[in-house]
């Protein structure tokens, strides 16, 4: 039995993998114009980052079940350079070779910032306010892009399959009731049951998807698809912003684990083992993250980085052990080396993909403001929270013209809520200081 819900958690965390891999290939795919033919290849080589950092970082950095997907700071600026790039008339190639270069430098950084053990003065950064208002802006943030998923709207069409809706929606009301009231194997398996289920329904009204040809059993995702790596000086200013970014993202997704596994053992009555000492080591974490974003570079796909919801996975499945996650993370890896397999795999119906990762941002607005709770909210951080939420909503409700005509830097900054959101929390935490000491300040390693 033990073995049978071993193989089954691992199909589950695959289909999680799968489904956090996706979306990259057809947004990118879209802002660049790409080839069928280029999609694939990127799908092949995001599958294998993915799979490939996460099973890295899971056995050698926080060593818990948190999966390392796109990085949402890097895809926000691969479309907003993707599109100055078709707006002056430039190809995609050298700004995408830009963009490894870029990837390659935040890595560096990544790496020599854990290396000589400053992320001990860094983190302290970090407090609960920061993280979990982090948390909860990327929700906020991110669930309006998956609601679109699901209801097919994207740059190219904006004509909708009713069908497919119902189809897309009838998937997240059915996962979110199994992982709330289903009993034994079907809240554990919540995700998965509702993905099949969907990609069924799918298959039933729509057809089934065309996979594309392939000419070997074997393929080895290529390295530098898009050329060497180019670097010039906004990009280097860009990477070390984009570094303290990813870093925030690492501190926030690890955080969020760790949340959920003490609930766990607080709900059950159990000794805590999930400290951040002996597994959420955050130092570590980050040294892992570089070598990720490294290798995002050399395979041509964007920055991976430890992903938040998969705490709210985490939490809505049951699914605490990490040897189903290694597997599923071995298993991708095999899957982008088998065309045969990751073709098929390429015709997942990304409006099934997208209702099942909206199911899990439900989670994860509600862990957030868990993480805000863990300190008392006096004025002075009702104050900070109420600040850094509006403006950080505020942002996301602005026109793109506003900010067309500035520097790509400054572009992502103002048009990104979860940014600035989170730098707000983070200056006005260094800035106003509470009167007394009381405040536990952000976390050891």
């Amino acid at each position: 039995m033990r073995k049978l819900d071993t193989s089954l958690g691992a199909v589950q965390w695959f289909a999680f993998l799968l489904a956090n891999s996706l979306a990259f290939p057809i947004i990118i795919g879209q802002a660049y114009h790409l080839s069928a033919v280029e999609i694939a290849g990127m799908l092949q080589r995001t599958f294998f980052v993915v799979g490939l950092g996460s099973l890295l970082t899971g056995l050698f950095g926080h060593r818990l079940p948190i999966l390392d997907g796109p990085a949402g700071v890097w895809i926000s600026i691969f479309v907003v350079m993707g599109e100055m790039a078709l707006q002056t008339g430039h190809q995609a190639g050298p700004t995408l070779q830009l963009l490894e270069g870029g990837m390659s430098v935040s890595g560096f950084i990544l790496v020599l910032l854990s290396a000589a053990g400053l992320m001990k003065y860094i983190l302290k950064l970090f407090t609960p306010l920061v993280t979990g208002i982090s948390l909860m802006l990327l929700g906020i943030q991110l669930s309006g892009t998956l609601l679109n998923g699901m209801i097919g709207v994207n740059a190219d069409t904006s004509h909708i399959h009713k069908w497919n809706v119902l189809i897309s929606f009838s998937v997240f009301i059915l996962i979110f009731a199994l992982s709330t009231w289903g009993k034994g194997w079907l809240k554990s398996y919540a995700v998965l049951i509702g993905m099949m289920l969907g990609w069924l329904a799918f298959v039933l009204v729509n057809g089934p998807g065309t996979a594309m040809h392939f000419n070997s059993v074997f393929s080895f995702p290529k390295p530098f698809a898009w050329g060497l790596p180019h670097l010039n000086s906004g990009m280097i200013v860009s990477s070390i912003v984009i570094s303290f970014v990813l870093i925030c993202n690492v501190v926030t997704s690890v955080f969020a684990m760790m949340q959920v596994f003490a609930e766990r053992e607080k709900n059950k009555k159990i000794e805590g083992t999930h400290t951040l000492e002996n597994k959420g080591n955050l130092n570590r974490s980050t040294f892992m993250n570089g070598v990720s974003n490294i290798l995002s570079a050399v395979f041509s796909t964007a920055g991976v980085v430890p992903v938040s919801i998969s705490a709210s996975f985490v939490r809505m499945t049951g699914q605490y052990k990490i040897k189903p996650f290694i597997i599923a993370c071995a298993a991708i890896i095999i899957a982008s080396c088998l065309p045969v397999i990751y073709t098929w795999l390429s015709t997942l119906p990304g409006q099934i993909a997208y209702a099942a990762l909206l199911t899990t941002f439900t989670q994860l607005i509600g862990i957030g403001i868990s993480a805000v709770l863990r300190e008392p909210l006096d004025s002075r951080r009702l104050t900070i929270f109420g600040i850094a939420l509006s403006l950080g909503t505020s942002v996301m409700f602005l026109p793109e013209e506003l900010t067309a005509h500035l520097p790509t830097m400054v572009q992502y900054i103002i048009s990104n809520g979860l940014m600035v959101g989170t730098l707000i929390t983070l200056i006005l935490e260094q800035i106003w200081k509470p009167q007394k000491s009381k405040v536990k300040k952000g976390m050891s390693i």
